[in-house]
C-alpha cells in the first residue's frame, strides 16, 4: 500500500490547479507587461488572480505581491521592515525560537548587521506566550515575526493577539502563514498583520510560486531589481500559469474549509490515539491547538532517519523533525525548543495528512508505524540499556 503522509513538505497538485496551469499557458501566453492584445489579455488574467487571492485573505488586490514562494516572501517582508527600522534608529526584532529557517536564517543575517534579535521561547506545548511577546515589544522594535502555524509540530500560535499588541504600539508585524493558508481560516485584518507569506504547494498548487500580503503603508523594498512588475517591488516577468494554478488551488482549498478541517482532524485524532499506545513515546505540541493534519511524535530509543527509511520500504512517505535527514547531526530546533532532549528529539516522526487521506490509510499507518518502531528498538543498544535499567527512560 502507498500512503503519502508528508503534505507539510509539499502537496500533490490539485486537478483544478493543473487544469488552470495548462489552460493559462495555452491561452494567456503573452507577457503581462506588453501593450499588444495578447499581453493585455495576460494582464487581465493576472489582475483576476490577484483579486481572487486578495478576496480570500480579506485585503485589497494592491496589497498582494506574487513571489516565488514562502521563503522569498518571508525574506522580503523581514528585510523591508529591518531596512525601514534602521533608518529610524530602530534595530530590535522579536521573533520565536520555532520559526522556519526562512525566517531564522534571515534574522541571523541581520544580527551580523547589528540588529538585536530576540527569540521568544515556547512552552512544552509548542506555543508562544502572548505575555512574553508583550514584554519584549517596545519602542525600539522595527519588526515582530511570529508564524501562524508551525511546520514541524503543527502548533497554532496566538498571532491575532500578538498582532493586536503590535498594532497598538505601532510596530510592524509579519507572520509566516505558509503552513496555515488553505488549512485554517486566514483573514489578514483579524490577524492584525502588516505582512503575510504563503506558498502554493502547501495547498495543492505548484511549487515555485507564492504571495506576500503587504498592508497599505507598510514599508516594502525590493529583493530583486529589474523591471516594473508587481508595482515595481518584485522584478521579473510574472509566472502567470503558476499564479493561475495557485489561485485555482486556493479557491478550492477554502471552498469548504470547515468540512475539510473537521474530516481531517478526526483522522488526525484517530492516528494520534493509535500511536500513543506505543510505549515510551510522546506527542509533540498541543493536542488541540494544532493543524488539522499534523501528527508529530518522538519515540525513545530509535533514530528518526532509520524510521523514515523503513517506513518508505512499506510505501509510507513521512518526514522527521530531526535535521539528520538533511545531513546534520543536530536535532530539530523546534523539538529542542519544546524541551525534548537530544536523544529523544532524534527519534521523531512527522506524519501530515491531507485532502486525499483515507480511513484505510490511517489504519495502515496505525499498524505499520508500531511494527517499525519495535523492529528498530530490538536492534538498538540504547533500547537494550533502557530495558536492562542501565539507562533511565525519559518518555
Amino acid at each position: 500500500m502507498f500512503v503519502y503522509a508528508d503534505n507539510a513538505a509539499t502537496t500533490k497538485m490539485r486537478p483544478s490547479a493543473l487544469e488552470a496551469y495548462v489552460k493559462t499557458a495555452e491561452t494567456f501566453f503573452g507577457n503581462p507587461s506588453s501593450l499588444h492584445t495578447a499581453g493585455q489579455r495576460a494582464q487581465e488574467e493576472l489582475t483576476r488572480c490577484r483579486e481572487e487571492v486578495a478576496a480570500v485573505l480579506g485585503c485589497t488586490p494592491r496589497e498582494i505581491l506574487f513571489t516565488s514562494g514562502g521563503s522569498e516572501s518571508d525574506n522580503q517582508a523581514i528585510l523591508s521592515a529591518a531596512r525601514a527600522g534602521a533608518r529610524k534608529g530602530k534595530k530590535k526584532i522579536v521573533s520565536t525560537a520555532i520559526e522556519h529557517h526562512a525566517v531564522l536564517h534571515t534574522l541571523k543575517k541581520l544580527e551580523g548587521e547589528g540588529f538585536n534579535v530576540v527569540l521568544l521561547p515556547v512552552g512544552t506545548d509548542g506555543i508562544v506566550r502572548t505575555e512574553d511577546a508583550e514584554r519584549e515589544i517596545d519602542e525600539n522594535c522595527c519588526l515582530v515575526s511570529v508564524m501562524l502555524a508551525n511546520n514541524e509540530i503543527g502548533t497554532i500560535q496566538p498571532v491575532e493577539e500578538i498582532g493586536a499588541i503590535c498594532r497598538g504600539r505601532g510596530v510592524p508585524f509579519h507572520t509566516d502563514a505558509v503552513q496555515a493558508v488553505g488549512h485554517l481560516p486566514v483573514d489578514v485584518k483579524k490577524l492584525n498583520c502588516d505582512y503575510l507569506a504563503l506558498s502554493a504547494h502547501k495547498f495543492g498548487g505548484p511549487r515555485g510560486v507564492g504571495a506576500l500580503y503587504v498592508r497599505t503603508g507598510a514599508p516594502i523594498y525590493n529583493l530583486i531589481e529589474g523591471g516594473a512588475q508587481e508595482r515595481g517591488k518584485r522584478a521579473g516577468t510574472e509566472n502567470l500559469p503558476a499564479i493561475a494554478a495557485m489561485t485555482a488551488a486556493l479557491r478550492e482549498a477554502v471552498s469548504d474549509l470547515p468540512a475539510y478541517m473537521e474530516r481531517v482532524s478526526a483522522l488526525r485524532d484517530e492516528l494520534i490515539a493509535n500511536l500513543k499506545r506505543i510505549p515510551h513515546c510522546a506527542l509533540n505540541g498541543d493536542p488541540v491547538k494544532r493543524l488539522c493534519g499534523n501528527v508529530s511524535f518522538c519515540f525513545e530509543g530509535i533514530e528518526g532517519e532509520s524510521l523514515l527509511l523503513l517506513l518508505d520500504e512499506k510505501g509510507i512517505c513521512a518526514s522527521s523533525g530531526s535535521a539528520c535527514t538533511s545531513g546534520s547531526l543536530d536535532p530539530s530546533h523546534v523539538l529542542l525548543a519544546i524541551g525534548r532532549v537530544h536523544d529523544v528529539a532524534h527519534g521523531s516522526l512527522r506524519l501530515t495528512l491531507g485532502e486525499d487521506t483515507t480511513e484505510e490509510e490511517i489504519r495502515y499507518l496505525s499498524e505499520e508505524v508500531p511494527k517499525v518502531v519495535e523492529y528498530l528498538r530490538n536492534m538498538s543498544p540504547v533500547w537494550r540499556d533502557l530495558k536492562e535499567g542501565k539507562r533511565q527512560y525519559i518518555l
